[in-house]
């Protein structure tokens, strides 16, 4: 006897709902264009999230009972720590093992279990100029996903941390097809996606493309949208991130690509718990731009059913 098929979802009730330092202008652990990081936590709180991605390793404080203050007196939880790394430098992978080993420390004590792994920059966020090649050799590619796999495996056997590997404009993972090969040759055991869909669609990518058919490798989510003007302006000017994020590339909902209503209509039918963290690139900014944006921001998505709090179970 034929079982009946399962009813779609309705509800969103798989995707929980967080924000980020960089939806505040954080780029960096320090910088004068930035707000410290009680006026962040505080206005985090005031927006009305209560999930959060740790951003930029020295920006919060780094004792796990100093931060672990600092969250309770806010009723904080972090989803996740963020650390950069490059897979494809074989020479680096000590200075950067050291690096992700300090984030996964954090991420660990304060209670989370992913790690969000951002790949370098080719080009400088200040400047623009270019600081290596945008293209991997043949021989960097062929350890990529490799590397991605042994660190994965050690955040996971040492630190209960899974790893995302995040998707970043001007970096060597920033494409569809770029997308697509570190998940071809890797192993979901270890390593997964986080899905940026404002960095897929900057790379010109199609999330809901990536959502359908790479849909059991997407681990944590960025939720952002770009402008397409300022994307054509990118492409017609070739300008570096640094410059196309000073333009107002990132943008608030409903205005952008990708809409977010589809991207969340797409997550809420995976068969996976995920948190959905909000990121719009505003570095650098005025110190009263944030709030107002993350409060409406928070107000759209809502609108569209993404109002989960509940942590997501740790299937991937």
């Amino acid at each position: 006897m034929a079982t009946a098929p399962s009813p779609l979802r309705t509800t969103v009730g798989n995707l929980c709902l967080g924000s980020a330092p960089d939806s505040w202008g954080i780029w960096f652990p320090e910088d004068e264009h930035q707000v410290p990081y009680t006026r962040f936590l505080d206005e985090l709180k005031q927006a009305g999230y209560e999930w959060f991605e740790l951003g930029p390793y020295g920006y919060l404080p780094t004792d796990p009972q100093r931060l672990k203050e600092e969250l309770d007196a806010r009723g904080l939880k972090v989803s996740g720590g963020t650390a950069f790394g490059a897979l494809h430098r074989p020479e680096a992978w000590d200075d950067m093992l050291a690096h992700v080993r300090q984030v996964a420390t954090l991420t660990q004590a304060a209670g989370a279990h992913h790690l969000v792994l951002i790949p370098p920059m080719y080009r400088d966020e200040k400047t623009g100029a270019f600081t290596e090649s945008p293209v991997l050799t043949a021989e960097q590619w062929a350890g990529f996903g490799k590397a991605a796999d042994r660190l994965g495996k050690l955040l996971l056997d040492e630190y209960d941390v899974r790893l995302v590997v995040h998707p970043h404009a001007d970096s060597h993972i920033q494409t569809q097809p770029e997308i697509e090969r570190l998940l071809n040759e890797s192993d979901g055991r270890y390593t997964n996606l986080c899905l940026d869909t404002g960095h897929v669609a900057y790379g010109g990518g199609d999330n809901v493309d990536l959502i359908r058919r790479f849909g059991e490798r997407v681990g944590y989510v960025h939720i952002k949208q770009m402008d397409p003007e300022i994307l054509a302006q990118v492409a017609a000017e070739d300008l570096g991130f640094g410059e196309a994020v000073k333009r107002g590339v990132c943008v608030s909902p409903p205005a952008g690509v990708p809409n977010p209503a589809d991207v969340i209509a797409e997550l809420a039918e995976l068969d996976a718990e995920l948190f959905v963290i909000v990121e719009q690139d505003l570095y650098p900014c005025a110190p009263e731009v944030p709030l107002p944006i993350a409060v409406s921001t928070r107000e759209h998505l809502a609108g569209c059913g993404l109002t989960g709090t509940r942590r997501p179970t740790l299937d991937r």
